[in-house]
């Protein structure tokens, strides 16, 4: 067995990997990787990006560089030109980043679920509880976006950001194996909920969910140098368009996106939980009839 095969079998053990990414001073971890992961000294850099590489699966062919100054500069990596390709099928919407698809399901009586068995209230995740009566009866889907996968989200169609709603919280992990134990997680978690509206006239809701290690989201249609964290007090409203395909933030580190669209929407039939998926590639589609 390899090393990181084995590395994969001993975090594979949920409750070591709970304590592991858990049972940990949470914040000040996250705002010290916050520092040392932007830390561009090879002696830091080199032994950084190679341990990352061992602990997670990453396919860096299709950086637009191969060479990184930092850990974070690798995190936080763009793609080639052309290498993602954004579904423009009228009726349908693609997903807005590269992800595992998660829970997901119609908006009940103002719940969704992060995992089976463990519900929780969309007012809650989006802090605006006349927001969230908006979407009762609608779809919502999670995607959650591992460690060594391309962080930067994207505008799955031609859309207008008309709100962001910086909500403080925790930076619990949003693995699988977190989601079972911790209720209400993404509730918890510091989040960015977003209003946005395609040029069909479509309402939808993105909501960024930040996590341990680096918890940081960006916006740099709002800030280009500082975090949603650092440059949104409270609130944000006014209109910021999107062609489809572009880029409008990226995590820092892995973590997830919850979409909320409204009743006419559905989860395309191929899409299933655990499902990989690809930015761009087909997520929700019009219902008939809706």
């Amino acid at each position: 067995m390899s090393l990181k095969s084995a590395l994969h079998s001993i975090t594979a053990q949920e409750d070591l990997n709970f304590l592991l990414t858990n049972r940990i001073p949470r914040h000040a971890l996250t705002r010290f990787m916050g520092w040392f992961s932007k830390v561009e000294n090879p002696l830091v850099r080199t032994p950084s990006i190679a341990l990352w590489r061992l602990f997670c699966d990453i396919d860096l062919t299709e950086a637009e560089k191969q060479q990184f100054d930092s850990l974070h500069d690798a995190f936080t990596r763009r793609l080639k030109p052309g290498s993602r390709t954004f579904n423009s099928a009228e009726g349908t919407l693609g997903s807005p980043c590269d992800a595992i698809v998660g829970a997901h399901g119609r908006v009940e009586k103002g719940s969704a679920y992060q995992i089976k068995g463990f519900p929780y209230e969309a007012a809650d995740l989006m802090g605006d509880a006349a927001l969230a009566e908006e979407f009762e009866g609608g779809t919502y889907v999670t995607l959650r976006l591992t460690a060594g996968m391309y962080h930067r989200f994207h505008a799955p169609q031609d859309l207008t950001v008309e709100q962001v709603h910086y909500i403080s919280g925790d930076t619990w992990n949003v693995n699988p194996i977190t989601l079972k134990r911790i209720e209400r997680l993404f509730c918890k978690n510091e989040r960015a909920p977003m209003q946005v509206r395609l040029d069909s006239g479509a309402k939808l809701v993105f909501v960024p969910v930040a996590a341990v290690l680096v918890a940081s989201i960006r916006l740099p249609f709002l800030d280009p140098v500082r975090n949603v964290r650092d440059s949104v007090a409270g609130s944000w409203e006014g209109e910021h368009h999107f062609q489809r395909g572009e880029e409008i933030g990226w995590f820092e580190h892995g973590s997830t996106i919850i979409v909320f669209a409204p009743p006419q929407y559905a989860v395309h039939p191929d899409i299933s939980e655990g499902h990989e998926i690809r930015a761009g590639e087909m997520l929700l589609q019009h219902c008939e009839g809706g």
